[in-house]
């Protein structure tokens, strides 16, 4: 319907005519230059002057033209398959292809009276009916979120899922479905009768484990129709792809109905992400033995820090540190006499030395390796110290004392310490601390010290430093003014029964001094250590100039090797400063990767490992859940149908009454004046009674 309407009152249309005819009156009746023309050519031209005039009066009054247009829209069916392994195997390779046929069958059917939507869903929901049914993730509740979110105003009629009910990931799919508020027809796929067969269901495993510590790994165990059978459950190490048995121990199967968790301890005895393969042993006529067998992955670390004691002499202190230092799991502690000592203290993270350097030795070649190397070091100060020396070697604390004297000191916490936090018990305790032995001196802290203890001599507070921290060339540097500390630690179990305290104060000393400063130019990072197959595998990799500022101007190229000695290359893009690549995804297996690149003549590499590990979600459930799909299409006001009641859907569907086309009244107002046509029709009429007047001799 078309309607017309003004923004003046309609009577004003009369002056647009009278205007119109003034104006043709004024050229063409008064006007004697046409007369000797027949009349029918002067009315022509003084119709199309009226005309012409009296509709561009007519546009001044903005007329306004209101279209109706009445528009059907069919409704909305979205046809889901679920193209998950589990549908496969249920269906039968010889019998996907015709069951194939009669799903775009239903398609084309449904594509007559309905806007048909077709998705295919198992790890992902996507567009299209797919005939690869190799998805290893079963997302039932994705389907009823992608109708909700694209369909739930747009008249959507109903759902069909073509499924076996079986779901792993995401929500219940029973309780979403209840979110679309349209009919649910379901299609059941699969046996739901229960196959003899055994079944390692889920495994839990810790994600990371410590070099050297033990973890556990639960699995539980089902067997369904395999009474009074027997196997074995075992597990082996992954290596080189080659598996190693690690542990075994046989099961009895007592019942039908069997279910079972079984534990294994296992040892952490390799650093690196370590792949096992939990196996149980196939029993006589058992249906699959697909589900027999999980893999999981341990990120085994290093973490392990290891500490020397490197001491001019034996003493007390030594065994009191090290007992401390050692009730820690990530540290390794070794205790060495300067004289006899014939390694490298290169090859240590942190390094205590105890009244090094020393009367009658200096240490100087360990000094200068731990100089050069950056390795953090934490100086413990007594009677048999070299001051002279200590002082050449460290800026934390001048020390003026002939060593042949000492002070009995305590402890006094500095008040503006925040190096690290110190707890409540720790400090409550320190004030009550024995005293013990500094040398007789003068003492004065450089400007980067970062006093922890001060000096407390005779019930009097001094600004002498007893514990201080720093930097030397970018290397953290402890100094402990004092001797004889092991009477605290012996003072808090007297006090206590334990040396928690103790422990609490000198693992934190231990902890900020061992921190090592990443120094390197170049690294490369894998954005996690464990993948799944379905996931890309993700690198940044950081370059660093002299100046440690961040660079990119080289290339960057990434070597990732398989366990079976496959490599893949790749060159990194270039994201900002830094660097960025996206590996997509790898087969299952261990993988070393290798990075490279050459700046400012220098060639640098970084190297690392990650793992990838196997789905196997559809392998733990294989009888398929019909239930799930009837409790869907009952609440719904649907339908379960077979495979073989398929072609029965369209007709259901019409017969239900409800799923009907809508009629949308859509209604449009736009000016007359901007209509085309009508501004060609006028200057067609204008430019015609011009041509006439100029054509018979006039303007």
């Amino acid at each position: 319907m078309d309607q017309l309407t003004l923004s003046y009152p309609a009577w004003f249309i009369l002056f647009c005519l009278l205007l119109g005819a003034a104006y043709a009156a004024i050229l063409y009746y008064r006007d004697n230059t046409f007369r000797d023309q027949v009349s029918w050519l002067r009315w022509t031209m003084s119709g199309l002057r009226f005309l012409g005039a009296s509709i561009i009066a007519f546009f001044l009054l903005s007329p306004l033209l209101r279209y109706t247009r009445n528009e059907s829209r069919k409704p909305v069916i979205v046809l889901a398959q679920d193209v998950s392994q589990s549908v496969r195997d249920g269906i039968g390779k010889d019998q996907l292809k015709a069951y194939q046929q009669k799903i775009d069958q239903l398609r084309k059917d449904l594509q007559g009276d309905y806007d048909v939507k077709t998705y295919s869903f198992g790890g992902t929901i996507r567009e299209g009916l797919s005939d690869k049914y190799e998805d290893k993730i079963s997302n039932l509740a994705e389907v009823f979120n992608t109708a909700y979110d694209n369909f739930a105003g747009d008249n959507l009629g109903a759902i069909v899922l073509a499924s076996d009910g079986i779901y792993n990931e995401g929500n219940n799919p029973l309780y979403l479905s209840e979110k679309t508020a349209a009919p649910i027809y379901t299609i059941a796929l699969g046996d739901t009768t229960p196959k003899k067969d055994l079944v390692l269901k889920r495994v839990f495993h810790n994600k990371i484990a410590y070099l050297g510590d033990q973890f556990s790994v639960l699995a539980d165990v089902a067997a369904v129709n395999c009474g009074g059978a027997s196997t074995s459950f075992s597990i082996y190490k992954i290596e080189d792809g080659k598996s190693r048995l690690v542990s075994s121990q046989a099961l009895k199967i007592d019942k039908n109905d069997f279910f079972s968790t079984k534990e294994v301890i296992l040892n952490a005895d390799q650093a690196g992400v370590q792949r096992y393969r939990i196996v149980l042993n196939k029993v006589n006529g058992e249906n699959s033995t697909q589900n027999n067998s999980q893999d999981i992955f341990v990120d085994v670390l290093d973490a392990r820090q290891k500490i020397l004691l490197l001491a001019l002499s034996p003493h007390p202190d030594l065994s009191a540190i090290r007992q401390t230092i050692s009730s820690n799991k990530n540290y390794e502690v070794e205790v060495a006499f300067v004289r006899d000592f014939k390694g490298s203290v290169s090859g240590y993270d942190f390094v205590v030395l105890h009244q090094l350097p020393g009367k009658g030795f200096d240490a100087s070649g360990i000094l200068s390796t731990l100089e050069r190397e950056r390795v953090p070091r934490l100086f413990i100060v007594g009677s048999q110290s070299d001051f002279q020396g200590l002082n050449r070697l460290q800026n934390l604390v001048t020390l003026q004392a002939d060593g042949r004297n000492t002070n009995d000191v305590q402890p006094k916490l500095a008040g503006n310490f925040s190096l690290f936090i110190v707890e409540d018990e720790v400090k409550n305790e320190l004030d009550k601390y024995p005293p013990i032995q500094a040398p007789f001196g003068e003492f004065k802290s450089g400007g980067s010290a970062q006093v922890m203890l001060y000096q407390r001599i005779r019930k009097i507070d001094t600004q002498y430093p007893l514990l201080t921290f720093g930097e030397k060339d970018g290397v953290r540097v402890g100094m402990l003014l004092a001797e004889n500390i092991w009477r605290w630690r012996l003072f808090n179990y007297l006090q206590d029964e334990n040396h928690a305290v103790f422990d609490a104060w000198m693992g934190k000393v231990v902890q900020y001094l061992g921190v090592k400063e990443d120094k390197r130019k170049f690294r490369v990072n894998v954005s996690k250590n464990i993948y799944r197959e379905n996931e890309q595998v993700f690198f940044d990799a950081e370059l660093y100039n002299k100046s440690y500022e961040l660079v990119n101007d080289p290339d960057v190229r990434l070597t990732v090797t398989s366990e079976k000695g496959k490599e893949y290359t790749f060159t990194f893009n270039k994201s900002g400063r830094a660097y960025s690549l996206n590996a997509g995804t790898l087969p299952v297996g261990n993988y070393k990767f290798m990075g490279k690149v050459t700046y400012s003549g220098e060639q640098l590499s970084y190297n690392g490992q990650f793992s990838v590990q196997p789905i196997q979600l559809e392998q733990y459930e294989t009888t398929a859940d019909h239930r799930l799909l009837r409790l869907m299409s009952e609440q719904s006001g649907g339908k379960m149908l077979s495979v073989d009641q398929m072609n029965d859907l369209p007709k259901l569907i019409k017969d239900m009454g409800t799923v009907k086309p809508i009629i949308f009244q859509n209604t449009t107002t736009r000016s007359l004046i901007s209509i085309k046509w009508l501004f060609a029709l006028l200057l067609l009429m204008l430019s015609g009674e011009w041509f006439l007047r100029r054509y018979l001799g006039s303007y």
